[in-house]
């Protein structure tokens, strides 16, 4: 089985599409993980009418090991641990508190670069659709959910292009609604199901945030 989609783009239209109930809505904001889900989003927000933000979180890699998450943490503080990846490796409290304190520094770097002196969006008594350019494990999406919940959001939708469906099941105890435009199997990785899945660059996270800016209702 080839590539699902072309690129982020083709992919971001094929999520919108699912969520046509959603377009024109006031209480609508979208939030997409940086950097590959900000192509998405910025499709999504444009097609659904509504505005685009940033959530970023920053994966726990285990020492030696960084593909391999232990956890995530995510805007606002929150910590999310993979209790079986930790117990595995037997870490300290004061192992896993470096680790994080070390991707916090690049969480609030990244918020900088990408939203500048803008303040954060209200998310209180909205409909959050978290957006990423898919799910392997589900780890990052999982701690941006809960973060998200810790700011009493009306309804939490998660909406990838393509993911692999232990993962989607995974998260459908943690949001209200899951969109998973495709569930190839067997999954492999994110990136086999793309033919272009070039890097997103920080200007290029930067440019779509101003042009949905300019082009959707701003965040209140």
């Amino acid at each position: 089985m080839g590539p699902v989609f072309r690129d982020r783009s083709e992919g971001g239209r094929a999520v919108a599409g699912h969520l046509r109930a959603y377009a024109d809505r006031p209480d609508v904001l979208v939030l997409a993980l940086p950097r590959g889900g900000v192509p998405i989003g910025y499709e999504v927000a444009r097609m659904l009418r509504a505005p685009l933000d940033v959530f970023v979180v920053r994966k726990l890699g285990v020492p030696g090991h960084e593909e391999l998450a232990l956890g995530a943490i995510a805007s606002g503080g929150t910590r999310v641990l993979n209790q079986e990846i930790v117990g595995m490796f037997q870490f300290s409290g004061g192992i896993i508190d470096a680790i994080a304190d070390r991707e916090q520094r690049e969480l609030e770097r990244r918020e900088r670069a990408y939203r500048g002196d803008r303040p954060a969006p209200v998310i209180e008594g909205r409909v959050v659709i978290l957006v990423d350019d898919g799910l392997a494990t589900g780890a990052t999406m999982l701690a941006a959910v809960r973060a998200v919940r810790q700011r009493g959001p009306s309804r939490v939708i998660v909406a990838v292009p393509v993911a692999a469906r232990a993962s989607c099941d995974d998260l459908r105890r943690e949001a209200d609604e899951i969109v998973c435009a495709s569930t190839p199997e067997p999954f492999y990785a994110v990136s086999a199901w793309y033919e272009n899945f070039s890097e997103t660059t920080d200007e290029e996270v930067r440019r779509l945030l101003e042009e949905a800016a300019t082009q959707q209702p701003s965040a209140p």
